[in-house]
């Protein structure tokens, strides 16, 4: 069968659906990508890419849009909007989205089309043609809730491609562990594409200390400070390794003599030999701590951020702070903790125990 994927144009969107994309493909089906912006990285890993979103800017999106709701952006940025701010963002760029994906769909004539919450351009394009849709999650929200939150601010698109309403999906498939957060559809074990990058001999092993990476988004703008500074101050004080992955300007100055620096890694084959991971709170991070069974500094701050750190916190495998709050104290908490240690270990166990996104390739081809 032709496969056609759709997600947002963004790094983070994206590379989590690149392992059933790659397992449609080596089972023998056709499949095409459709994305834009950082995400058409995806082509590395031998996939078919095509750009939906030409020239795309979601600074520009974002301008356009928050200046018409203050408090939603306000709150945005403090991380307690729920879905609100970003049906308001993705919202926008589905309108954007709408008719390049339909026009597509039309020309490649999928029979399947799977999509992710903030990618529902992928729903329109299938209900259009008349064939199943999927949605397949790549975060810690329910998508049901992101879709709704997204589609209500399509009126247009829809009404262009002759829908009152975006139709529900044929299937969906739920990543998160349910001891973490709650997901409607088959389950399906979280993995991610990570988009190339050597890990040094070095990183494969232990240290002779606790070794804690620090990592930042793939996406960066307003309110977003990350824990990397705030890392950099305390660590001269806390007797462990500490890793920076693909460090700012600002992290990078001056370093005390137990941090070191990497470029772009793969991070899923560096956390084995870790104690600990700390980040900016983005879901990819927390699913990459969560299937290592370490414990997680998750920096709480704008769009999802709070609530995913505020969710790894409450099933007591991570802390939840803001970077001021980063200090000695914390991050030696964070690897000489056991308690954070053991919830980290449950809940790769649960994550492990999830089918593989290649278990699900005959049952999605079922329902064409």
């Amino acid at each position: 069968m032709r496969v056609l994927v759709v997600s947002a144009p963004l790094v983070g969107h994206v590379f989590p659906l690149v392992p059933l994309a790659v397992a449609l493909r080596d089972a023998g089906h056709d499949v095409l990508l459709a994305t834009g912006g950082g995400g058409l990285a995806a082509a590395g890993a031998g996939l078919s890419v095509h750009d939906v979103a030409p020239g795309f800017d979601f600074g520009r999106i974002a301008l356009r849009v928050f200046p018409r709701h203050p408090l939603i952006a306000r709150a945005e940025l403090a991380g307690t909007a729920g879905t609100r701010g970003a049906g308001l963002l993705f919202g926008a760029l589905n309108d954007q989205l709408t008719d390049p994906v339909v026009e597509l769909a039309t020309e490649w004539r999928p029979d399947l089309v799977v999509y992710e919450p903030f990618a529902v351009a992928g729903a329109v394009a299938a209900a259009r043609l008349g064939v199943p849709a999927v949605r397949q999650e790549n975060a810690l929200f329910d998508g049901r809730d992101l879709v709704q939150a997204t589609s209500a601010r399509l009126g247009a698109a829809l009404r262009r491609h002759g829908l009152s309403e975006l139709p529900p999906p044929a299937a969906a498939l739920a990543v998160a562990p349910p001891s973490v957060a709650t997901q409607e559809g088959w389950p399906m074990r979280y993995t991610s594409y990570v988009g190339g990058g050597e890990l040094p001999p070095w990183l494969r092993e232990p240290g002779e200390r606790p070794r804690i990476l620090v990592t930042r988004s793939t996406l960066t703008g307003p309110g977003d400070k990350g824990p990397m500074p705030a890392v950099v101050a305390a660590a001269a004080q806390v007797d462990a390794e500490f890793v920076l992955v693909r460090p700012d300007r600002r992290s990078a100055r001056t370093l005390p003599d137990n941090v070191r620096m990497v470029d772009w890694i793969p991070l899923d084959e560096a956390l084995p030999a870790s104690a600990a991971l700390v980040h900016h709170g983005g879901a990819g991070s927390c699913f990459g701590a969560l299937a290592a069974g370490l414990p997680q500094m998750a920096t709480v701050g704008p769009g999802d951020r709070r609530h995913n750190a505020e969710l790894v916190a409450r099933r007591g495998a991570g802390l939840a702070l803001r970077p001021r709050d980063i200090t000695p104290e914390t991050l030696t908490r964070l690897f000489t903790d056991e308690r954070l240690r053991t919830a980290a270990g449950q809940v790769s166990r649960e994550i492990a125990a999830m089918p593989p996104p290649s278990d699900l390739v005959a049952r999605l081809a079922a329902l064409v």
